[in-house]
């Protein structure tokens, strides 16, 4: 049966917001955060000196997530190797890379009773691996310490290296994301040293490694792209197997960053999400405040192939041949 994609809702049908505006329509307004479980949260994460990209990043979920006790760790530091134009984190020269940082990690996952964590990192471009091997151990450890807590990764693009890949899918993440972040035509404004090229060569490789990975990526609109290229970008997503589609507004961190071209309707991402499902994707999260761990628990949950320690346990024994 043909596909029937269609742009239902036309983007010159609503008005582009002029460029860095400050006042956010009120489908973008969010509480601010707080709460008992808030404060243990921030406390932790102080306590084991420890970086999240809610706060680094400046999400716009945090008190949501923080307030539920669920949190997104940022490993390797929070100094990044690149400058991306949309990003609030810090760009520089970072410190020797800690090699506790998974025991601490995985600490504080037990401490906060996590059945679901999500791992980033900051870019390290000047480390061989850039940065594989500790996501590699972060993932192990935690599953020693909290065994059946699931465990997502978003990474570097490595710049394409399936060999720092590897490392990370030897792992076996329940689920491997990396963030297109935009569409082609606008990388070299938005994060001038990435390269559309090497995002699409790490989810395409991710599924060579190890054909039952489940893969994520996500994109932000709002930096003056097209519905066209959305769309393009979508199915490029698709044709190298991305299982998990997010899709949110871009939000500018600072007047020193890159300003919104526009602010999308929430009607307009509840379309985009239809053609996303259309398309074949298994999962898929729009809407203006959805960031890459929106409900990230619920996909790896239904999604994820990697055993859990009751499944492991019930598995036939091999049988020994004689």
């Amino acid at each position: 049966m043909a596909s029937t994609i269609r742009e239902p809702i036309p983007l010159e049908a609503a008005p582009a917001s002029p460029p860095g505006l400050s006042r956010r329509p009120e489908w973008l307004k969010v509480r601010a955060p707080h709460g008992e479980t808030y404060e243990f949260v921030l406390r932790l994460m102080r306590s084991k000196r420890l970086h999240t990209v809610c706060e680094e990043a400046h999400c716009p979920n945090i008190g949501e997530c923080w307030g539920r006790g669920t949190a997104t760790f940022m490993i390797l530091g929070d100094v990044c190797t690149r400058s991306c134009r949309f990003c609030a984190v810090k760009t520089g020269r970072p410190l020797a890379v800690d090699w506790d940082e998974p025991n601490r990690v995985a600490e504080a996952v037990r401490a906060m009773g996590l059945s679901h964590v999500v791992i980033t990192s900051v870019n390290r471009d000047e480390l061989p691996d850039g940065g594989a091997t500790l996501f590699a151990m972060t993932i192990r450890r935690i599953r020693e310490l909290v065994p059946g807590c699931t465990v997502e990764v978003l990474t570097p693009d490595f710049k394409g290296s399936i060999d720092a890949l590897r490392i990370v899918i030897e792992a076996r993440p329940d689920i491997f994301n990396h963030n297109v972040e935009t569409v082609p035509r606008l990388f070299k404004k938005v994060q001038p040293q990435d390269r559309y090229e090497w995002a699409m060569a790490t989810l395409s490789n991710a599924k060579k490694l190890w054909p039952e990975c489940v893969t994520k990526s996500g994109i932000m609109v709002g930096l003056g792209e097209t519905w066209e290229e959305i769309i393009d970008v979508m199915k490029d997503l698709r044709a190298v197997g991305v299982d998990i589609l997010t899709i949110g507004q871009y939000l500018q961190p600072s007047r020193n960053h890159l300003p919104v071209e526009r602010f999308y309707r929430p009607e307009e991402f509840e379309e985009l999400k239809r053609i996303g499902y259309e398309l074949g994707f298994r999962w898929v999260e729009s809407g203006p405040l959805v960031r890459s761990s929106y409900r990230a628990e619920a996909q790896a949950r239904a999604l994820s192939r990697v055993p859990r320690p009751a499944e492991r346990e019930a598995a036939p024994a091999p049988q020994i041949r004689s």
